[in-house]
């Protein structure tokens, strides 16, 4: 008997399957292992001096990992037209989060800065900041897709996403955190340029920021030393120079193949927030020049995954949030490896999944969960039917 097979199923494509990239996941894994490890051996002596238990900062860590993990599964699996909905309420909740440093009773304040909030569910302090790294680049991605349709409207059409990229930008620096803000600022122009925004409307806006920028610096004694620490390395070696030159004497003290896991670890209590921003110089003493160069394979393994993911997006949402999480990672990234080894002025940028601390990994964390999204997303494809 012949049967038309046709027939007998529904009249709808087939959907071939859904996986995430398991590259990139590894990549993930790796990278946030490892920070694991070296945040435990940094951190050891230090949190056994002044907390009385050697696992004071890797407990933390460890339970905010488990938090992260059910983000991560959370976002993988989350219709990205659900989170487009729930676009507007993003940036409200971002946009109120990152005011709530400048209120009383809430605001966390350390060394004069403004970047921190007391929640006590969280069980420690939290930066958010960290938030609008994550909620400029949805909005922007979300509103090239939606808006931008034909080439001349890129022209006409930029200033909303700069406008909330500067309203952001200029918020996280009244809160002191200038090398946030540039961040924040400098993701979402490359974001722009690449979603077809053109460079000459765009210069306003730079020159802008420029002078907002130099404005910002030098109307404060501590900037301005740090400007001078960073062009002079021999200025105040016992202050605003200190870590740096701490931080470069246990990268070169690494040599070629590293001390090892556990060794050194007195010297590493010599450089302030060793556990945080300037962890990277802990992993370079242990680990020496492989090490070094075998976490930057890493980091570009997961560029290249991430930026792949782009490339292989079927709308431009789901591109342009590749991009822009990616370059998220691995700019910050790059800044703090900088930081630590002189190139940079000193900031208070972290290292992602490296460094202490709730509020980093966390975003970083969402931001890994939204490029499996993106690859979850890409997977499903539709089959002819035969």
């Amino acid at each position: 008997m012949n049967v038309n097979v046709r027939k007998i199923f529904a009249e709808r494509p087939l959907i071939k399957g859904r996986y995430i990239d398991v590259s990139l996941l590894v990549s993930i894994i790796l990278l946030w292992g490892l920070g694991l490890l070296l945040l435990y051996i940094c951190s050891a002596e230090y949190a056994a001096s002044a907390f009385g238990s050697a696992h004071y900062f890797i407990n933390r860590q460890l339970v905010m990992s488990g938090a992260g993990v059910l983000v991560i599964i959370i976002t993988i699996f989350l219709p990205q037209q659900f989170i487009r909905k729930c676009l507007p309420l993003i940036m409200a909740v971002t946009f109120i989060f990152c005011l709530l440093p400048f209120v009383p009773g809430i605001a966390a304040p350390r060394n004069g800065a403004k970047r921190w909030i007391s929640l006590p569910f969280f069980g420690e302090s939290f930066q958010p900041s960290e938030l609008a790294k994550i909620a400029v680049v949805l909005f922007i991605a979300n509103w090239f897709d939606k808006f931008i349709k034909k080439p001349e409207d890129r022209y006409r059409s930029l200033f909303p996403p700069v406008s909330m990229l500067c309203l952001f930008s200029g918020i996280v620096i009244l809160q002191d955190d200038f090398s946030t803000a540039l961040l924040i600022f400098s993701i979402g122009l490359l974001v722009i340029y690449v979603a077809g925004g053109r460079l000459l409307p765009l210069m306003p806006y730079l020159f802008l920021i420029i002078g907002a920028a130099v404005l910002f610096v030098f109307t404060s004694e501590f900037r301005v030393n740090r400007i001078i620490a960073f062009i002079n390395p021999n200025y105040d070696t016992h202050g605003y120079n200190y870590q740096v030159l701490r931080a470069r004497t246990a990268i070169s003290d690494g040599g070629f193949l590293g001390n090892g896991f556990g060794v050194g670890l007195d010297k590493f209590n010599l450089i302030p927030e060793n556990h945080t921003d300037y962890i990277f110089s802990g992993w370079a003493e242990s680990m020496g020049f492989l090490g070094v160069l075998g976490y930057f394979l890493i980091l570009a393994f997961f560029a290249w995954r991430g930026y792949t993911l782009m490339m292989e997006s079927k709308n431009k949402f789901s591109a342009l949030l590749a991009f822009g999480l990616t370059t998220s990672i691995l700019i910050q990234s790059l800044m703090n490896c900088g930081v630590v080894c002189g190139a940079l002025p000193v900031t208070g940028i972290t290292l992602p999944f490296f460094s202490s601390g709730g509020s980093s990994l966390l975003v970083t964390c969402c931001m890994c969960g939204l490029l499996l999204n993106v690859s979850y997303h890409n997977s499903i494809e539709e089959i002819d039917e035969v």
